[in-house]
């Protein structure tokens, strides 16, 4: 049994886990809240101890763990282990040398992989992904990330950038991202953007009960909330999600034309919605593509919700450190 501790560095929380990267089991885990705004420094301190302290309560040693894998929320130089940008947490951590300062803290070998890559990799080893050699991910949450599997390989790209699905133009004249591009399928479909349609449908006192469910506060609408609505059969709802899975099925058609994978696989919280989102997404995929065999590729859910991310990394650290690289 090969045992690797996976980490996920999160905005709002740490999570560590001790996993069998040969049979993808978590053995022990913890979380602790990321207090991102003390600054790097204070958050690797934070992140070295929740590892250590996780290795301990295991019953493990620090002798048999094989390595740390660390997932991380932005632009990175994996090959140093250096953090590049992290948009969403304080001072957005330029040039931080994440993987020497862990391995200095904790005293085993770390390496880096940007969180939705990570999952990636972890549903495509134990998940929706298994058995088949070429995989896109699209992670719909805050933001919506994305990562591929081609012919059985991680793809990575420039510097580790390749894959970012959710960055898709599907519409040149759309809404600017945060990305500071226009049209991008986040803007669209993200969490944030599918709130911000149930918050103009209460504005505007279209027939819902959107705004009956959040009592009139709009700042607690979410793509959760919506979700319950249209289960029930609010039509306003139920329109929410066609829209976001019809834009999630205009990029997914152009990941078949240009990729051609045998998976979709959607993961993140708002996939929780399940068929609300998947069904009009897939829909929209079978209809637009005319050039592959289009109903050879299935859409999924993720199968392993939030152990995909640590689980992957473990196995992603794993092949680096015992070949050397």
């Amino acid at each position: 049994m090969r045992i690797f501790v996976g980490c996920d560095l999160g905005g709002t929380n740490l999570r560590a886990a001790l996993v069998n990267v040969d049979s993808g089991q978590v053995l022990h885990q913890a979380s602790i809240p990321t207090l991102a705004r003390e600054g790097h420094d204070a958050v690797m301190t934070r992140i070295a101890n929740l590892i250590l302290r996780v290795v301990k309560d295991s019953g493990f040693s620090n002798t048999e763990i094989g390595g740390i894998g660390i997932g991380v929320p932005g632009v990175l130089d994996i090959e140093r282990g250096v953090v590049l940008f992290l948009p969403n947490l304080p001072g957005t951590w330029p040039d931080v040398p994440l993987a020497k300062t862990l391995e200095k803290s904790t005293g085993l070998p770390v390496r880096i992989l940007n969180d939705v890559r990570s999952i990636t990799y972890g549903e495509w080893r134990f998940g929706a992904g298994r058995g088949v050699d070429t995989v896109a991910v699209f992670a719909i949450g805050t933001g919506i990330g994305g990562g591929l599997i081609i012919n059985g390989q991680l793809h990575l790209g420039i510097g580790g950038t390749g894959g970012e699905l959710g960055h898709t133009v599907i519409d040149y004249n759309g809404p600017r991202c945060g990305c500071g591009n226009y049209g991008c399928l986040e803007a669209y479909a993200s969490g944030p953007a599918i709130a911000a349609m149930g918050m103009k449908a209460v504005a505007q006192g279209l027939t819902t009960v959107l705004g009956e469910l959040c009592a009139y506060d709009l700042n607690r609408i979410t793509p959760a909330l919506i979700a319950r609505a249209a289960e029930s059969g609010d039509e306003v709802a139920k329109d929410i999600f066609e829209k976001a899975g019809f834009y999630l099925g205009v990029a997914a058609s152009s990941i078949c034309a240009s990729l051609g994978p045998r998976r979709i696989i959607v993961a993140g919280g708002v996939a929780q919605a399940g068929n609300l989102l998947l069904a009009p997404m897939e829909q929209t995929m079978r209809s637009r593509v005319h050039i592959m065999p289009v109903d050879q590729v299935q859409i999924l859910p993720g199968q392993l919700g939030d152990n995909a991310g640590v689980m992957g990394v473990a196995l992603w650290a794993a092949s680096h450190i015992e070949q050397g690289f």
